[in-house]
């Protein structure tokens, strides 16, 4: 297992290189997790991105394979760590990308990264939260705080999936909710806390990279108007609505998500 200091925290790391040789092999795509995922939520994308680019998937601090410090975390504190990574790895430059949670990472390494940023991808995230969100959230938080991983995954799988997704998919839904019984609630409560305390509406315009925000047309956590608001405030920002899916995009509708993610980055290879 991949492991690498930086900023004082170990996270671990999974980077996948193409396996047919093709020169947009040195183009790097980071894909960063959801709040309640892990690198292995990446599954269905693993082959299809990588296939001709490098694929880089991490834990950020509290999440699975990494580090759990003490809080508190900030979206600030995760974009210096996605960029410590990055230098560690001679990585000066890559296609930054995350859902959800990694995507608010993904807002925030672009706006203070500008540099290493040659392109956003932001799928089902936010850059700041309404009553009705903060109150799922919420939500989240008290299950989170009773110690009961039974009780968070019936709070939080209903907002994470479509109805036609979750009765094609209960065994597989059902096998995730009993991997909540790992979750260190610590460090879930801290990257709560973190998620809470995001507003950074005001700064989209400052972002400069070329931008790809994608959201499922029946996402009820973090509803498309988000979505919206997002590709409105960054220049030039390209807005997709994917029909049929809820919040977990890349698990819901894998094609949709690999196909617009690699034909984006294909835009802008030298």
């Amino acid at each position: 297992m991949p492991k690498i200091r930086v900023n004082g925290v170990e996270l671990y790391y999974e980077l996948l290189s193409p396996t047919d040789g093709d020169s947009a092999g040195d183009e790097v795509i980071v894909l960063s997790n959801g709040v309640l995922m892990s690198t292995a939520s990446w599954g269905l994308q693993k082959a299809a991105l990588s296939r001709h680019h490098r694929l880089l998937l991490y834990d950020c601090r509290g999440m699975w394979q990494s580090q759990h410090p003490a809080g508190p975390y900030t979206m600030e504190q995760h974009a210096d760590d996605l960029a410590a990574l990055l230098t560690a790895l001679n990585i000066p430059l890559a296609h930054i990308g995350g859902i959800s949670y990694g995507g608010e990472i993904s807002l925030t390494f672009a706006l203070k990264y500008p540099h290493m940023t040659r392109s956003l991808i932001v799928s089902s995230s936010v850059s700041h939260s309404e009553p009705v969100l903060k109150g799922l959230i919420d939500a989240w938080i008290a299950a989170a705080r009773a110690r009961d991983p039974q009780l968070l995954f019936e709070v939080t799988y209903p907002l994470n999936f479509s109805s036609a997704y979750i009765d094609a998919n209960r065994a597989a839904v059902t096998a995730a909710g009993a991997r909540y019984a790992q979750l260190d609630m610590d460090a879930v409560l801290e990257l709560f806390d973190c998620f809470q305390r995001l507003d950074i509406t005001a700064e989209l315009h400052r972002i400069t990279a070329p931008t790809l925000v994608l959201v499922g047309e029946l996402d009820i956590l973090k509803p498309r108007m988000y979505s919206e608001v997002i590709a409105r405030e960054i220049p030039g920002a390209q807005l997709v609505v994917v029909p049929g899916s809820g919040h977990a995009l890349c698990l819901e509708k894998p094609a949709i998500f690999n196909t617009q993610v690699l034909g984006f980055v294909e835009q802008w290879n030298d």
